[in-house]
């Protein structure tokens, strides 16, 4: 039996890279509720800023080919991904392995009672540009980890509202 085309790529890609990053929310909703937000790809256009997001190949669960396009001025970021994991209700494993962006992320949903569930987005990013960009993480990681943030909690607004999923 032979292997997918592109199989070493993702292998390789699904190693965790030195650029790590984690935002958590509190999301004032039961867990499957939330759970089937994040797996709403498209929807995630509504609650990540200048990103288009979009289900290439698949049915958005395991084995389904994501590309999230982030559009910012003339700047454009091509993230392609794929579902590794899908155990409902409680966590979306992803392995980045486009040009620029690559390695594994995860989405965790813990609910911590009826109504009220913890998310935790955590991606390990490898660094691009070798040793320059091992220097360069530290004054990038703030942004990353803000813009993860402030996108969890336009997340948890829009579930609360009842405008996602």
């Amino acid at each position: 039996m032979t292997e997918p085309e592109g199989a070493d790529d993702l292998r390789e890609a699904a190693r965790p890279g030195a650029g790590e990053v984690t935002a958590t929310v509190i999301v004032e909703a039961p867990a499957e509720r939330v759970f089937a937000a994040l797996l709403a790809w498209e929807r995630q256009s509504d609650w990540i800023p200048f990103t288009r997001v979009r289900v290439v190949e698949g049915d958005g669960r395991e084995g389904s080919r994501i590309e999230a396009v982030t559009v910012l001025g003339r700047a454009t970021l091509r993230d392609e991904m794929r579902v590794v994991r899908v155990d409902e209700p409680y966590e979306i494993g992803v392995v980045h392995h486009g040009q620029l962006l690559r390695g594994p992320g995860v989405l965790r949903c813990t609910q911590l009672d009826r109504d009220r569930t913890q998310v935790v987005w955590h991606e390990w990013f490898h660094l691009p540009g070798g040793r320059a960009g091992r220097l360069a993480w530290p004054v990038l990681w703030p942004g990353s980890k803000l813009g993860l943030t402030q996108a969890l909690k336009r997340f948890a607004r829009l579930v609360e509202q009842g405008r996602l999923p």
